[in-house]
């Protein structure tokens, strides 16, 4: 059924108010990413409050750690609540409408990405809808960005505090000195880091609730054509015969008798059209989640050795260090590979863009496993696992993203979403906490270098996969897309 009104869409020139949906939408993925990747920056600080006991490494340096239990329940929990939002908000999405689910979402502070992905793809042109789309999720980016600048700016202030109270130990003094005494408002700082993050969410919320639901979704499953017409002309001028000669199409036998006729989600013709796509995309997000949620919130076990150098003279030391690290990693590799993507993605397709990205990937973590098994060249390690984060964002963690938002009919098209986002997490469960628990050091181990080999091995199953699996879904409409047998 080609309504003028979903064409009219397809081919309309680019606008302030896509713009506008890009930050609205992306506000959900901002404040989500903000609050998860505080987490390992967080988990510093919490170690020296919460766990004081010293532990002594190879070359007897005092440190402070969160126990690898207490360590991988944090984040398990976090994740798990993102698996159970993105099922739920996903499904929620293709009964009661985007607009909705994504106000709720964003009061409730839960994965918001169901939501803004479906929403950016529904109201974008095809000729631009991945750069939009790619846009939307590149607010991850800025929202790994903004934690660990917050962080630093936070612990800044709360560590001149304490050096002014002589709660610091000076650098010459530290050899001859157990422990520095930890500030009680130390406590305090990790908390404000967080609530901070909800700023961001409250703010857009006005705005998400006054943009109008999808055409798509309001055309094709609400059946309302006139006031899907009505909603895009909000965006763009449509003409009253364009919106006549939907109405009258809709209202035919013919047509009435299409739409009655579609098939459910849990059917053989759902499974038939879709059922490889759906695998496909649930896979290679389960893929990549694996890899970019280990690195991202197990950094610091990573630059050990390397970069960070474990210290015991304030609570904020070595979680600034850490902070300082991540800020780095975020503007020369994070950041730009998601414009990278948004700049490339419809000139050369999601499919090509999510395997070079898994290659590089993959060659880059075996890289990183040699080096570090020598222990030498900490500033080609920074180097290439700047590299890693590229190359995953200009490839499969912006692609698992985009790819399902376009392959499957409006009807299924959140649900479809929710249900690759949600494999996607699992993934990041078993990564992080396989991560946590295989970098320790052998016999209870396999080690980082080894480590970080196997997840290598995964990113070349992900290119695997997206070579011979994946569908192209650039410069089709997403009707085009869905009809695809």
């Amino acid at each position: 059924m080609a309504l003028k009104v979903l064409w009219a869409l397809d081919v309309a020139k680019t606008q302030y108010y896509h713009f506008k949906a890009i930050i609205i939408a992306g506000m959900g993925l901002f404040t989500d990413s903000y609050d998860l990747f505080c987490i390992p920056l967080v988990m510093k600080m919490i170690g020296r409050i919460y766990y004081p006991k010293i532990h002594r490494d190879v070359d007897q340096k005092k440190w402070f750690e969160v126990p690898t239990a207490i360590a991988s329940t944090m984040i398990c929990v976090s994740l798990m609540g993102a698996v159970i939002g993105q099922l739920v908000f996903g499904r929620l999405g293709d009964r009661v409408g985007r607009r909705r689910v994504y106000g709720v979402s964003l009061v409730m502070m839960v994965i918001a990405s169901i939501g803004c992905a479906t929403i950016m793809a529904e109201f974008a042109n095809k000729r631009t809808r991945g750069a939009f789309i790619a846009g939307v999720f590149s607010m991850q980016g800025f929202g790994i960005l903004l934690s660990s600048l917050v962080f630093i700016m936070v612990c800044s202030i709360f560590q001149a505090s304490a050096d002014e109270r002589n709660l610091t130990i000076p650098l010459e003094l530290a050899p001859s000195v157990d422990i520095a005494p930890v500030p009680p408002e130390s406590d305090l700082a990790w908390r404000i880091i967080l609530m901070l993050g909800a700023i961001p969410a409250s703010m857009t919320y006005y705005w998400r609730m006054k943009m109008p639901e999808t055409a798509r979704f309001t055309a094709l499953v609400e059946k309302n054509t006139l006031q899907a017409a009505k909603d895009i002309g909000k965006v763009m001028n449509l003409p009253q015969s364009t919106i006549q000669e939907d109405v009258d199409m809709i209202n035919t036998p013919n047509t009435r008798a299409a739409l009655s006729n579609t098939y459910p989600f849990f059917s053989r013709e759902f499974l038939r059209r879709h059922g490889r796509d759906l695998i496909a995309a649930s896979i290679n997000w389960f893929l990549i989640d694996i890899v970019f949620y280990s690195l991202n919130l197990f950094q610091y076990h990573v630059f050990s050795g390397h970069l960070v150098q474990k210290s015991k003279l304030n609570v904020y030391t070595d979680a600034l260090q850490i902070a300082k690290l991540q800020a780095l990693i975020a503007i020369c590799a994070t950041v730009p590979g998601y414009f990278v993507t948004v700049y490339m993605i419809d000139n050369i397709g999601r499919v090509k863009i999510q395997a070079v990205g898994f290659f590089f990937m993959a060659v880059s973590l075996f890289t990183l496993a040699k080096i570090n098994m020598s222990g030498d060249h900490p500033d080609v390690f920074i180097v290439l696992y700047g590299f890693t984060f590229f190359f995953s964002n200009f490839g499969p963690n912006a692609t698992t993203f985009i790819v399902p938002a376009e392959l499957f009919p409006a009807r299924f098209r959140a649900t479809c979403h929710g249900i690759s986002g949600a494999v996607g997490k699992v993934g990041a469960i078993i990564g992080s906490m396989g991560y946590m628990w295989a970098s320790r050091d052998p016999p209870n181990g396999l080690g980082v270098s080894r480590t970080l080999m196997v997840m290598g091995g995964v990113c070349g199953l992900g290119f695997f996969v997206t070579y011979f699996f994946t569908r192209e879904t650039m410069g089709r409409s997403l009707e085009e897309n869905e009809n695809v047998d």
